[in-house]
């Protein structure tokens, strides 16, 4: 569904804004990092609120702030994330008041209870980017390369958080999208959409910020974020996928040098801090009992070796359960399985068979299925909304919906992912490389779609980048294929942004490539690309006429949506041992 554009500032608000911020752009020492000498409070507001997509709900947030044009843009932020903070609060507070009404189904308490979820890990995404942007390397200023490496470092962590608290709010939203959930929906979309659009403006102004890769930009057709930059080589390159990073031995450098080992090293190499086994062989017989006992917030890596079996449960890998690594005995061998759906009551976001929310996990030669079928709609396998986290020799298998790549950064390595519609979607910044994904037999008069990206607000730092790929069928869907239409996405909201390239495209894929989700829209705004693919289906000869689709052509424009610059790969991954690729 589009999303709603209420706000939108009126003309004469609009002229009052640009008036005073053409004055302000007189303004004196106007660096990012230091207070500019604004002569008033409203010409401040004005400069800081140009470019957010919400300037009237901007400036009234602004006003509130004391001495607002004495204040460094770092501290205006901090000061709009605050009063972000107040309105989740709220809406956290109202939340728990509608949970307990006598008129809801048992299926809204799940919904409603997924916003509340989503609304705590949202509070905790804001307290994140306050700690960032209150931190020397972005409001201590420019002293050299080193600093400005931190920076760049800090800021990728300010747009990835805020991207994702954008996210959790259409996530809560997404999940009364059922016979009559709108009734309870309506209680709640206002202050959410008002939650929302609040860390829109937050994210808009943090783009401006030295590092953050948005200084200088104005729009422009031609580039992949619809925007061009001015400000230097390094942050060009680094468009449009700011966040990823860099790759350093196949991995992003995000996966540190000791976690990329545990990746790659033999498995009967590395001692797991615990076992699960079926048999009573490990000190544990369910994954869901070892996970509980893991530390909370560990600052190192916690393994759990899962022997070879079939685990029939639901796992959730919660937010304090940080730094956990789950080690299979192969694909096909460990095999984590469960089969809650839409269908049968579940919310999306609640279907899955393993949810992880704990940052920096990381797991291996494992298989993660929801077997509810093709009849039961959407029903997911992994539900990820952890930030730097690598999967590598995994299996997903699924029908529709099977990988939910919810938000934060990702990466996923050697992966095979099995389904039918949808079933790679979410807004996280994610990279597939050297995976198989194949498309399976889908109900009667049904289309398959490999991705559906959902970046809901053009400075978001998200998207789905498929690169030296697999695109192919499945076995169940080989003989049949001619009868059904397979293809490689369609947007799913108003900004989504897929690339395929330098991927194997077999002949599944429908010559036109892409598929609309309703109508004309965001068939103008979004981003697909295709770049160097090969195989009887990468001819773009026939492809979508869309204004949002290109067929890129330049290695620069391409680079941008590799690990080394999109997930800021080079940083993180570089200690996980899962091999990846820097670039092209």
């Amino acid at each position: 569904m589009p999303p709603l554009h209420a706000g939108r500032p009126g003309p004469l608000l609009v002229l009052l804004a640009v008036t005073l911020a053409a004055a302000a752009a007189t303004a004196v020492g106007a660096s990012s990092d230091t207070a500019p000498f604004y002569p008033s409070a409203e010409e401040a507001a004005a400069a800081h609120c140009e470019g957010t997509l919400y300037p009237e709900l901007c400036l009234s947030t602004l006003a509130d702030i004391p001495d607002l044009h004495t204040k460094s843009l770092p501290d205006v932020i901090c000061g709009t994330v605050n009063r972000t903070k107040d309105a989740v609060a709220a809406t956290s507070y109202n939340c728990s008041h509608y949970i307990n009404s006598k008129y809801l189904t048992p299926r809204d308490r799940l919904a409603i209870s997924d916003c509340m979820e989503l609304l705590d890990t949202t509070m905790d995404e804001l307290q994140a980017t306050t700690s960032d942007l209150e931190s020397p390397a972005v409001a201590g200023g420019n002293n050299g390369s080193a600093s400005m490496a931190a920076k760049r470092v800090t800021m990728d962590h300010v747009m990835t958080e805020l991207s994702a608290a954008m996210t959790n709010q259409y996530t809560c939203l997404d999940g009364f999208d059922y016979k009559d959930g709108e009734r309870v929906r309506h209680y709640m979309e206002s202050s959410i959409h008002h939650v929302s659009r609040m860390v829109s403006n937050s994210l808009a102004m943090a783009k401006k910020l030295p590092g953050a890769g948005g200084g200088g930009m104005t729009p422009s057709s031609s580039s992949p974020d619809t925007a061009t930059q001015s400000e230097s080589s390094e942050t060009t390159q680094r468009q449009p996928f700011m966040g990823y990073g860099q790759m350093a031995n196949g991995f992003p450098k995000w996966v540190r040098p000791g976690d990329r080992r545990l990746l790659q090293a033999p498995a009967s190499s590395i001692t797991p801090d615990a076992v699960v086994a079926k048999d009573g062989s490990g000190g544990y017989t369910t994954v869901a009992a070892a996970v509980a006992a893991a530390p909370a917030n560990s600052n190192k890596r916690y393994v759990i070796h899962i022997k070879a079996g079939a685990y029939m449960e639901n796992v959730e890998v919660g937010k304090s359960k940080k730094n956990l690594m789950f080690i299979g005995d192969g694909i096909g061998k460990t095999v984590i399985k469960a089969s809650r759906n839409v269908v049968d009551g579940s919310t999306t976001f609640r279907s899955a068979t393993v949810a992880v929310v704990g940052n920096n996990f990381l797991a291996r030669d494992l298989t993660i299925e929801n077997s509810a079928g093709p009849s039961k709609h959407q029903a997911v396998a992994l539900r990820v909304g952890a930030d730097l986290s690598a999967f590598y020799r995994c299996s997903f298998v699924g029908y529709q919906d099977t990988l939910y790549v919810h938000s934060l950064r990702q990466f996923f390595r050697e992966c095979d992912i099995y389904g039918t519609i949808d079933f790679i979607f979410g807004n996280s910044a994610v990279v597939f490389q050297s995976c198989n994904l194949y498309a399976r037999r889908p109900l009667p008069n049904q289309s398959n779609v490999y991705t559906a990206q959902g970046r809901e607000d053009p400075n978001q730092n998200t998207g789905i980048s498929i690169q030296k790929c697999k695109v192919a069928a499945a076995s169940d869907l080989l003989a049949v294929q001619s009868s059904f239409k397979t293809y490689l996405g369609r947007p799913w909201k108003q900004y989504s942004r897929t690339v395929f390239m330098q991927s194997e495209l077999d002949s599944v894929v429908n010559p036109a490539g892409w598929l609309e989700w309703s109508g004309n829209f965001a068939l103008d705004t979004l981003y697909y690309g295709e770049y160097q693919n090969t195989g009887p289906g990468a001819s773009t000869s026939n492809r979508v006429k869309w204004k949002g689709y290109r067929v890129i052509t330049s290695a620069s424009e391409a680079s941008t949506f590799t690990v080394g610059n999109f997930i800021d790969g080079d940083v993180w991954l570089a200690g996980t041992s899962v091999p990846f690729t820097v670039g092209l």
